[in-house]
C-alpha cells in the first residue's frame, strides 16, 4: 500500500503538469498578441520575391494563388515553380498570370535534383532566378490577406532579424479528419511555439511563410544545404539562427488548406509530422509527454484517493484546455475552424497521445506511395510505386503543412 500511495501521489503531482502548462501558454499568448496588436511597423518594403513551389491543386488554389497577386505592395514578383508540364497547376498558374497582367509573374518548370527533397530543389531555382534580395516563401496550399507582403517584410528592416514566420490558420473542408487537423494546429501546437518564443526564442521556422534575404541565405549554405533535409523549414530557420539571425514570429498569420481525406490519410500525415517534429527536436518532442493533459488526467482520476480530486482534475482539465485554445486559436488567430469545432479538441487530444506513441515506431517516413528512411537527418528513399513526377517530396499544397 505504501508503494501505490507513492506511485499514486507521483501520478497526481505528474497530471498537474500539463493543467499548468495550459495555464502557463494562455498566458503566453496573452503577452504575444497583445505586444502584436499594439505595435507600428517600421517604414521598409523593399523590392520583393515571392518564391512558391507547388505540386498539385486542392480545393482552394485558385484563390491561394491570386491572393498574392492582390497585395498592397509597391514591388514585388511572384515565381511559381512546378516539377514538370504535366502538373496540374500549370494551367491554373497561367490563367492567374493572364488574369493579372499588372503583376509580374513567372513560372518556372523543373529544377536541378540538389537531393531528396524536390521542394528545396524547386526553392533553390527561384532562389537563383528571383531578381530581388528579399525573399518570401510560402507553400503551394497558403491563401493571404492584402497587407501580407508589407507585414512580413517590414521586421527584416532590422539587421540582426534573419527570419519572420507566420502561423497560419485552418481552411478545411467539412470533414472530421481535415478539421482535426487544422484545429490540432492552432489549438495545440502553435501554444507550444509561444511557449518557446516567451521562453527560450524561436530557432526555427513555420513553413507556411518565410521571410528572409539571399544575404541570410548564403550564410547558411543555401538551399543546397538543406537538400537533403526532411523538415526543410525548421533546418532553415535553425541554421539561420545559428548563423546569428533572430527568427521573429510575424503577427500576420496566414491561411493554410486542409481537403477532406479519410482516416488513413489523416493518420499517415499526422505520424509523418509527429516524427518529423521527433526527429528535429528529439528532447523537445520526449518533453511533449508532460504536456499532454488528458492522458494524465484520465490516469490521475483513476488513482485519485477521493471522487472529488478526480473530478476536480477533470474539471480542470477542460476549463484550462479550453482556454487555451481559445486564447491561442480563437481570439489569437482568428481560426474559423476551430471556432465552430471546439468540441472536438478532446478528441484530437486523446488521437494525437496514440499519434506521439507510433511515432517511436521508426524512423521511416511516408509521402503518397514513396518512403524514407531519415538518417542524420537526411532522407534516404527506401522503396517506390509510383513515378518520380509524384514523389510527394514536393511537398505539394496537401503534403506541405
Amino acid at each position: 500500500m505504501a508503494h501505490f500511495a507513492v506511485w499514486r501521489d507521483a501520478v497526481l503531482l505528474i497530471a498537474a503538469g500539463p493543467l499548468v502548462y495550459y495555464a502557463l501558454a494562455t498566458v503566453a499568448a496573452l503577452r504575444f498578441f497583445r505586444r502584436g496588436r499594439g505595435r507600428g511597423l517600421p517604414n521598409f518594403s523593399p523590392p520583393v520575391s515571392v518564391l512558391k513551389p507547388v505540386r498539385g491543386l486542392d480545393f482552394g488554389s485558385r484563390e491561394n494563388f491570386a491572393s498574392f497577386c492582390r497585395q498592397e505592395y509597391a514591388d514585388y514578383e511572384v515565381l511559381f515553380a512546378v516539377n514538370d508540364e504535366l502538373d496540374p497547376a500549370v494551367p491554373m498558374i497561367r490563367q492567374i498570370i493572364g488574369e493579372f497582367p499588372e503583376r509580374r509573374i513567372r513560372l518556372l518548370v523543373g529544377a536541378e535534383q540538389l537531393g531528396t527533397n524536390r521542394k528545396v530543389n524547386k526553392l533553390a531555382r527561384l532562389a537563383r532566378e528571383a531578381g530581388n534580395d528579399v525573399l518570401v516563401l510560402t507553400d503551394g496550399d497558403v491563401r493571404v490577406g492584402p497587407g501580407y507582403l508589407r507585414e512580413v517584410v517590414a521586421p527584416l528592416a532590422n539587421p540582426k532579424i534573419g527570419v519572420v514566420t507566420s502561423f497560419y490558420r485552418g481552411i478545411a473542408e467539412k470533414n472530421v479528419w481535415a478539421e482535426l487537423e487544422a484545429i490540432g494546429a492552432s489549438s495545440d501546437f502553435f501554444a507550444g511555439v509561444l511557449m518557446a518564443q516567451w521562453t527560450e526564442g524561436v530557432h526555427f521556422a513555420l513553413g507556411a511563410s518565410i521571410a528572409t534575404s539571399k544575404k541570410w541565405l548564403g550564410k547558411m549554405g543555401g538551399f543546397e544545404a538543406i537538400a537533403d533535409t526532411l523538415a526543410d523549414d525548421y533546418e532553415l530557420g535553425f541554421r539561420i539562427a545559428n548563423a546569428g539571425g533572430e527568427v521573429v514570429l510575424s503577427r500576420e498569420a496566414v491561411w493554410t488548406m486542409y481537403p477532406a481525406q479519410r482516416f488513413r490519410g489523416f493518420w499517415e500525415h499526422q505520424v509523418r509530422w509527429a516524427r518529423t517534429v521527433r526527429l528535429c527536436r528529439p528532447l523537445s518532442y520526449v518533453g511533449l509527454l508532460f504536456t499532454q493533459g488528458l492522458p494524465w488526467v484520465l490516469l490521475a482520476s483513476i488513482v485519485a484517493p477521493a471522487a472529488w480530486i478526480a473530478v476536480a482534475y477533470l474539471l480542470a482539465y477542460f476549463a484550462l484546455r479550453f482556454l487555451m485554445a481559445w486564447t491561442v486559436g480563437i481570439w489569437g488567430f482568428e481560426d474559423e475552424v476551430l471556432r465552430r469545432r471546439t468540441w472536438l479538441v478532446p478528441l484530437r487530444d486523446a488521437i494525437h497521445f496514440v499519434i506521439w506513441l507510433a511515432s517511436f515506431a521508426s524512423n521511416r517516413v511516408k509521402w503518397g506511395n514513396v518512403e524514407y528512411v531519415v538518417r542524420e537527418g537526411k532522407m534516404v528513399r527506401i522503396a517506390s510505386k509510383e513515378t518520380s513526377r509524384t514523389d510527394p517530396a514536393a511537398h505539394g499544397p496537401v503534403t506541405s503543412k
